[in-house]
């Protein structure tokens, strides 16, 4: 999951940036309702966490906009203002969900997956390529029913891989998927991910390859 943190105080951001990354979520963060507009243009979010106070107006007021763009991105508000009113205003509004301040990030990370889990309503929940079966909702590879452990990133790698066998993706939106905009990305970053990735399938006879497709990106299928 990726999404956009809007969020002016630094100490805040920073904590709610740090837990969710701790849950496999990807956090693009942006302290103003300019610089929000901007990022969520990419259209690369699944969700929106937006405080109502930001420096540059009420964070409820890039809701409209984002819909004008044609953006149906779920969004859950932040709020100090906990009265009847100014929920029903954040609902009416277009917010999906609402959570008063102070509240417990584990919370806001349940709220997140329970907006997310409806994108797979109309979707597949697991791909089979080879020997190894991507659980999608669970997040979980699996090699004949024994669960694989990778690290965060080469999961990353992996689930972007899988969700398009045999077609090449390209390396911007593998980057896109396994980084934050204000990460620092090494030149070779990706490539050791996707070594180590290899390494580990071969490992347990997965029956995959990831094949890189020179000046373009990378390609999963099943090994011939």
């Amino acid at each position: 999951m990726r999404i956009l943190l809007i969020e002016d105080e630094p100490e805040m951001a920073s904590v709610l940036k740090t837990a969710l990354e701790r849950q496999d979520i990807i956090v693009d963060h942006a302290a103003t309702l300019a610089d929000a507009e901007a990022v969520a243009r990419l259209g690369h979010h699944d969700a929106v966490v937006l405080d109502r106070r930001l420096p540059d107006g009420d964070g409820l007021s890039l809701i409209p906009r984002l819909r004008a763009l044609h953006l149906d991105v779920p969004v859950i508000a932040l709020t100090a203002l906990s009265g009847l009113d100014d929920r029903v205003a954040g609902l009416d509004a277009g917010a999906d969900d609402y959570m008063v301040k102070p509240f417990a990030t584990v919370e806001l990370v349940a709220r997140l997956n329970a907006l997310h889990r409806r994108s797979f309503t109309t979707r597949a929940n697991q791909v089979m390529v080879g020997r190894l079966t991507y659980d999608f909702r669970h997040r979980e590879a699996l090699v004949e029913d024994q669960a694989l452990e990778l690290p965060r990133r080469e999961r990353l790698v992996l689930e972007t891989l899988i969700r398009r066998p045999g077609r090449t993706i390209m390396r911007g939106a593998l980057e896109e998927a396994v980084y934050a905009l204000d990460d620092e990305i090494g030149s070779n970053a990706l490539d050791a991910h996707i070594s180590r990735l290899r390494r580990k399938l071969d490992d347990v006879a997965a029956g995959i390859e990831i094949r890189a497709i020179r000046n373009l990106g990378y390609l999963l299928r099943a090994a011939s």
